[in-house]
């Protein structure tokens, strides 16, 4: 027995061995308890085990590691960045590894990446928000009509609107968060005695020759209660406005059956920015303003604007005398609030 152990020993002490299968072995510990000595020996590994026990994949549910793969191959790198572990380069070599190879099919691929180190955080950290899924799926059909997973992850620019008895207001913002166009326009005639069916047509025909093209147009679902007799001219006034904007941002929708204009309830935005006093949204230009502020000082803000944007900003909000722009307000945090909603439920479908 004792020459036997010590010829094992020394083969692996060889020099073939160690050329050859120094991966193949490991150091365990041989007792023998009649006489009580041991002895460390190399021993075979279980390779199929241990690789197993390495793989990414084999440590995560398929739902689990469907979702994180969606992520890696479909998202912008600004949204990358914003996963907590992904700071400096590392969301820049993500992208370019599946612009040079194609998506990631695999977890265990992650390895290849040269600034990904930590692989088992990185994707544990992309599932942190799991434990409130059911909530954003809840929130998921935040517009109406019903918009398709494909058509969400399609877009690459909205134009948010809001309108109101004497404004209409729109922010066009792009799928990185960037403010591409921010106004508004005045109704000329609304308010001036009686609403014609010609003046309907007039003031928002000009409204929309104004509004930049995009994939989709979001829209502020007017809140008055049909209950409340006393604005009934007033939420009359609203709902055709809406029609009438459904109908002209959607020329081709007889022949297509596609649905380019959506609309968003006030309270949702509320919600997502917790602005809510009771059952109503409030005011959202201190928020805005915060908004522009992070902007213009921190590296990874939440949104972006252009330089031309900024001074917009500027003389519109920051001029004495000048109101409150509340429809302009609503209108970004109505952005906002679509991409964030939307990017929630491209990562936690229901």
């Amino acid at each position: 027995m004792f020459t036997f152990v010590q010829s094992l020993f020394s083969a692996g002490r060889s020099p073939f061995v160690r050329s050859c299968a120094i991966n193949l072995l490991e150091r365990r510990t041989v007792h023998c308890t009649r006489c009580l000595w041991k002895l460390d020996i190399p021993m075979e590994k279980n390779s199929a085990a241990e690789e197993i026990e390495e793989s990414m994949d084999q440590a995560y549910s398929a739902q689990q590691r469907d979702t994180i793969l969606h992520m890696l191959n479909t998202v912008s790198e600004r949204q990358l960045k914003r996963v907590k572990v992904l700071q400096g380069g590392m969301s820049a070599q993500i992208i370019q590894y599946r612009e040079a190879h194609g998506p990631f099919l695999d977890l265990d691929t992650l390895s290849k990446v040269a600034d990904v180190k930590h692989i088992k955080k990185l994707c544990d950290s992309m599932l942190s928000n799991t434990a409130s899924s059911r909530e954003r799926g809840q929130t998921a059909k935040f517009i109406k009509p019903d918009i398709s997973m494909h058509r969400l992850q399609t877009v690459e620019s909205i134009v948010s609107i809001v309108f109101g008895l004497k404004k209409i207001a729109w922010a066009h913002v792009d799928r990185n968060m960037t403010v591409k166009d921010w106004q508004q326009h005045e109704w000329l005639r609304f308010m001036k005695g009686k609403q014609q069916p010609e003046v309907y047509l007039e003031d928002v025909s000009s409204a929309v020759s104004k509004l930049p093209e995009a994939d989709i147009y979001i829209m502020e679902k007017p809140a008055i209660s049909f209950q409340s007799t006393t604005l009934f001219p007033v939420m009359l006034h609203l709902h055709t406005v809406e029609a009438m904007l459904y109908a002209m941002l959607n020329p081709c929708f007889t022949a297509d059956q596609d649905h380019r204009v959506f609309s968003m309830a006030r309270n949702i935005v509320g919600k997502h920015f917790d602005i809510m006093v009771g059952e109503s949204k409030t005011s959202g230009v201190n928020i805005v303003q915060r908004l522009v502020d992070e902007a213009v000082t921190r590296e990874q803000p939440r949104i972006y604007f252009t330089q031309d944007i900024i001074q917009q900003y500027k003389h519109k909000f920051q001029s004495r005398g000048q109101n409150r722009n509340e429809e302009m307000c609503d209108a970004l945090l109505q952005a906002v609030t679509f991409y964030e909603l939307a990017t929630s439920r491209i990562l936690h479908p229901e």
